[in-house]
């Protein structure tokens, strides 16, 4: 096997735990293993990249205090490499001083979505504000069936991205879940696969570990995609959509304990 050489890591539900914390577990109890993977790739030389549905500034900040060179946020909307920011999203930039964000809102796509899904999908408050690109949405609906209404009404160029289980709660709504609008050629793993262009990483010399379907996108680019454990127990409807993805593996354990256990397996597996 080839030497490890980047691992791609998403934050909420993979390496943070309860409460988004990067020392707590699952369940909130005191864990250190995330801190102990993010040493092991350090150790070993191995560039770690975090792929986040959040906004930069909530992705800027853990990626500095986490040493990354290197980051992915808004649900792969947009890569920071060394300093250097790019934006993933096609014919929308940033323009005339306004933001992608700005441009998605006056579309009129995100009034469609919360029109047509009332009760069923509100604004992730306060989540949602001062976001660069991405609209965010917490509920309980279809992404399919919301991208076939968006097409429908004339807004083919954005989709909607599931981002999987959340622990805030919404009214009427028994398990919430993350969703961003955001450019239709936007992806974590389109991020992913441009970021390993710029380094010259091949695919066996990389991993991604997430909680999410948007997440498991990525495993068309890399060696290996790892999911952690609390994304089958929150959202079993996952497996349905790992099938056939043929490098997948499951970590038996959850959130930063489960991405210590996918890096250091992956370590000792290479060599």
């Amino acid at each position: 096997m080839a030497s490890l050489r980047c691992v791609y890591c998403d934050l909420d539900g993979t390496l943070l735990g309860a409460g988004g914390s990067l020392v707590h577990d699952h369940d909130g109890g005191v864990s250190l293993l995330g801190v102990r993977a993010v040493e092991a790739c350090h150790r070993a030389d191995v560039e770690l990249v975090l792929f986040s549905g959040r906004r930069k500034a909530q992705v800027a900040e853990p990626a500095r205090l986490l040493g990354c060179r290197a980051y992915i946020y808004e649900a792969g909307s947009a890569l920071v490499l060394d300093g250097e920011e790019e934006f993933l999203t096609g014919d929308l930039l940033p323009r005339d001083g306004l933001s992608i964000h700005d441009q998605i809102g006056s579309s009129g796509a995100p009034g469609l979505l919360l029109e047509h899904y009332a009760g069923r999908l509100e604004y992730h408050d306060p989540w949602h504000r001062d976001r660069e690109v991405s609209h965010l949405f917490r509920g309980a609906i279809d992404a399919l069936e919301a991208d076939a209404l968006l097409l429908e009404r004339g807004h083919g160029d954005l989709r909607l991205v599931d981002n999987g289980a959340i622990s805030r709660g919404m009214s009427g709504v028994e398990q919430a879940r993350a969703y961003h609008l955001i450019p239709r050629v936007a992806s974590k793993a389109r991020a992913v696969t441009r970021h390993m262009q710029a380094r010259g990483y091949e695919p066996g010399e990389t991993i991604a570990i997430g909680d999410s379907r948007e997440d498991l996108g990525a495993a068309a680019s890399v060696g290996t995609f790892w999911l952690v454990a609390n994304a089958l127990e929150k959202d079993p409807s996952i497996a349905m959509a790992t099938a056939g993805v043929a490098n997948l593996r499951v970590a038996e354990e959850r959130n930063g304990d489960g991405v210590y256990e996918a890096v250091i397996t992956e370590l000792a597996e290479r060599r």
